[in-house]
């Protein structure tokens, strides 16, 4: 059954990639045999992690890229694709959530960037990478959503939207990319990474008595999920949308 999960020869190119679950994704692939291109906002933390990968006997490329704009993520895609001559797991997990002290104070400029990261990014890199994958060998895109796509919450209007659109993409490209090309969507809950340390802990454990496993997530909790949608064993899954958020 491992053989199913097994990732050898192929390459995986993750935003968001350099600490968190992107972080916890990338080592997962590439434990199992996968090269990987890890992309986010800071070059030197992608090629931290790089060379944590090749330690691991596979290939990395560090990519540091702004994947709200458009032009670096055409960039990005050549250098993959001059690089490693193939892209088989497309995983769009870079977003944020900046706070904000009201509605009429959020500007422009920010609901730009938002929607930027968490929507017009991955719909760029999925319309790029994907069109390949289509004409190639085929492949596997894997958004990350989040529970706030289905969960309105009053602090993340914007954030909640624009993972909602990740959502209703995710089913529309299954649509688009079928049937060499499987796009489905992993939406977490809330995971005790980096971000985690500005939260009031008192109360977020307080929150989390009322889910199903009382607690939030670790980062090498997503890896399961991760795996099955970047193998074979997921063959007959698309279109779909898994919460992993702890009941």
């Amino acid at each position: 059954m491992t053989d199913l999960f097994d990732l050898t020869g192929k390459v995986a190119l993750v935003t968001g990639g350099s600490r968190g679950l992107g972080r916890a994704m990338c080592l997962a692939f590439a434990e199992r045999g996968a090269d990987v291109v890890i992309v986010s906002r800071k070059q030197e933390n992608c090629e931290s992690l790089a060379r944590e990968i090749e330690a691991l006997g596979r290939r990395a490329l560090a990519a540091g890229v702004n994947v709200g704009d458009w032009q670096q993520l055409d960039d990005l895609v050549e250098a993959a694709y001059n690089t490693f001559g193939r892209i088989d797991v497309l995983v769009n997990n870079a977003g944020m959530s900046p706070l904000y002290p009201s509605l009429e104070e959020v500007s422009e400029a920010l609901f730009d960037k938002v929607v930027a990261v968490n929507l017009k990014g991955p719909f760029r890199l999925a319309a790029l990478i994907g069109s390949r994958m289509a004409k190639g060998e085929g492949g596997s895109i894997i958004n990350v959503s989040s529970t706030a796509a289905v969960h309105p919450a009053p602090d993340a209007a914007i954030y909640g939207a624009a993972k909602a659109g990740l959502n209703h993409l995710t089913e529309t490209l299954a649509q688009v990319l079928g049937p060499k090309v499987r796009v489905n969507c992993i939406m977490p809950g809330p995971f005790l990474t980096d971000i985690s340390k500005a939260w009031d802990m008192q109360a977020f454990n307080e929150r989390a008595k009322l889910k199903a496993l009382r607690r939030g997530g670790e980062p090498e909790e997503i890896i399961g999920a991760a795996l099955y949608l970047a193998s074979k064993a997921s063959s007959f899954t698309t279109g779909a949308i898994i919460k992993v958020d702890g009941g």
